[in-house]
């Protein structure tokens, strides 16, 4: 692994230990040449997958863009970043053993949204205002409307 800070490629793992449930390894590592301190962690992945946007574009899957995008709807909610974590695996496992390896964004954002839906009803509205772009008051009354129904 190269250190970020020196960029020297033979750093050394100090710790590791399972992490994010036993689905990630979590190492400190440190680097014998400017004694820097960092953290890594390595993951399953069962295969690339890739995005297809709905202007055409095919982008990488990025876990951490999904992260940012679910740690937006949970701002201020009560959800620990360890569930979090647990979130986002889930998805992205679900992502990785139920698609092919091209994904569309709207299949993502609809697993999203039945996810959070479980976990915390503010967080799905507020990630829905986005993912569906309400524009108007009367858009967030239709959704509340169609949430009321379910």
């Amino acid at each position: 692994m190269r250190c970020p800070f020196c960029g020297r490629d033979d750093t050394q793992v100090k710790d590791s230990r399972p992490a994010e449930d036993g689905a990630a390894i979590r190492r400190r590592r440190s680097c014998p040449g400017c004694n820097a301190r960092f953290t890594t962690f390595e993951r399953v992945q069962l295969r690339e997958l890739t995005v297809l946007k709905t202007d055409g574009r095919r982008v990488p899957f990025d876990r951490e863009k999904l992260a940012r995008s679910i740690r937006v709807a949970l701002r201020k909610r009560p959800v620990e970043e360890d569930q979090l974590d647990r979130i986002v695996n889930q998805i992205q496992r679900k992502l990785e053993a139920e698609t092919e390896n091209e994904v569309t964004s709207r299949q993502i954002g609809e697993i999203v949204m039945d996810t959070l839906k479980d976990v915390d009803e503010v967080a799905y509205v507020r990630f829905a205002s986005v993912y569906r772009n309400f524009n108007e008051a009367k858009d967030f009354g239709a959704f509340l409307g169609s949430l009321k129904k379910d």
